[in-house]
């Protein structure tokens, strides 16, 4: 258990070095209301994200308190990621019609009762509060980058400053994500498992007033219905490669990234001898979860002050497909390493500074390349085939050493798709270019509209 604590302090004094070296990097404005502008995102999606972060630790442990068989949570499991993959693009074209702010909101109000049904102990009351979490976590990984995207353009602020504010959104996603743990253990350990999703609700409430007082309304096409906001999405996945490239980046890449949430406990914990089947120590075999989810926070967090040191000498595109290939090689210390935790735990580390960089890297990806007037809906679609990932593996039973091979194929495939990317950029001589529509990126491309 030493190595996880171990790694975690060594990894805190890496973050806090990295980020006052990157402090330096950092792009600057003189742009009027920027910083109250930035602020008041950050505040939002924190606040959102900390909602989020307060029910994870302890929905399992509140199916099995409720006497839920393992096949039944397992169901439970499935329906929240079935739900998104359904009703995420309906959610997300109501973003675009009706209003980004207003979806936001609604993820609030469906998150909070999503919560609500958690103090009922029947099935299939809890059943609907994973439909109705599935479909709020669609808003949560669309409407609000949506929101973010055009309202920065609509000021007219410098396009480098999007990639800035992705950054830090990762790092105050990292360090809420354990401020929200401690603080939802503390009040599971005072009230019991149902309590962190009343403080959830509680976080969400506020969020919500929140947003009504300090954010204005931006939309996609609102003209359009669910039915064409749908086909116009599709048709710029279908005309444009750059989009249908990063959906699939994006679908493979957080397709393994949430199977890795599923799996790293298993991968981590020690083969229990006979002798310790056999004792009386509940402890032994035992692994620190805690420690591990804090370490894992903040490589993140490193990963985040990363992206802004690559940022600053090359492209996303570019560097990116670096970034994927190391992710896949991670992935392998439990194929090639199996009981090895040191191995296992660094490769794991190294693979979450992957994901620390992989956010912000394809939120500024998305905001040069997917036409504004059905962002939402594109984001949405996206997360189609990343949920089939999840909800396949999930549900096929397979040895652990075939999931993760499975994963490293995903990556791989992924490192292939963004090369590609990077190539057809590079050959195109596209200019940076944020946000803007589909058209608007022909142009500057040299292709006929």
């Amino acid at each position: 258990m030493n190595i996880f604590l171990g790694g975690f302090w060594l990894l805190a004094v890496v973050c806090v070095l990295l980020y006052f070296v990157t402090r330096a990097a950092l792009p600057t404005t003189s742009a009027a209301g920027f910083t109250q502008f930035q602020r008041s995102y950050m505040v939002v999606y924190l606040l959102a994200m900390a909602g989020d972060w307060m029910q994870g630790p302890h929905v399992y442990a509140l199916y099995d308190s409720y006497g839920m068989s393992t096949h039944q949570i397992e169901l439970l499991f499935v329906a929240g990621f079935g739900s998104s993959m359904i009703f995420g693009t309906v959610v997300g074209s109501f973003a675009d019609r009706y209003g980004r702010r207003a979806n936001c909101i609604l993820y609030g109000i469906l998150y909070s009762l999503a919560c609500v049904t958690k103090h009922f102990a029947n099935f299939w009351i809890l059943m609907v509060g994973r439909l109705l979490g599935g479909m709020a976590t669609s808003i949560l990984y669309s409407a609000f980058e949506s929101w973010l995207i055009f309202e920065h353009h609509k000021r007219g602020y410098e396009s480098d400053l999007l990639g800035n504010i992705f950054s830090l959104a990762v790092l105050g996603n990292s360090l809420t994500a354990i401020v929200a743990g401690l603080v939802a253990q503390k009040f599971a350990d005072m009230f019991g498992f149902v309590a962190p999703f009343d403080v959830s609700m509680s976080v969400l409430a506020v969020m919500v007033v929140v947003i009504i007082m300090t954010w204005p309304e931006n939309y996609g096409d609102k003209s359009s219905d669910l039915k064409k906001s749908f086909s116009t999405a599709i048709s710029a996945i279908r005309t444009d490669p750059k989009i249908l490239c990063l959906g699939l980046i994006q679908s493979l890449f957080e397709g393994s990234m949430y199977v890795f949430v599923l799996e790293w406990t298993p991968a981590l914990t020690p083969v229990a001898s006979a002798a310790d089947k056999m004792s009386d120590d509940g402890h032994r075999g035992a692994i620190p979860h805690g420690h591990i989810f804090a370490a894992f926070m903040v490589a993140i967090m490193i990963g985040s002050s990363v992206f802004k040191l690559l940022s600053k000498y090359t492209s996303v595109e570019s560097f990116m497909r670096i970034v994927l290939f190391v992710s896949a090689v991670t992935l392998l210390t439990p194929v090639w390493f199996p009981g090895n935790q040191l191995v296992i735990f660094s490769g794991f580390l190294v693979f979450e500074m992957c994901v620390g960089i992989f956010w912000p890297s394809l939120s500024t990806m998305r905001g040069k390349y997917v036409p504004e007037e059905t962002r939402a809906t594109t984001m949405n679609i996206f997360r189609v085939p990343l949920n089939f990932i999840v909800v396949i593996i999930l549900t096929q039973n397979l040895p652990m050493k075939i999931i993760f091979q499975c994963c490293v194929v995903f990556l791989m495939l992924a490192t292939v798709l963004q090369h590609w990317l990077h190539r057809h950029i590079s050959g195109k001589l596209l200019p940076k270019f944020y946000g803007g529509t589909l058209s608007d990126q022909q142009e500057l491309a040299g292709e006929d509209v």
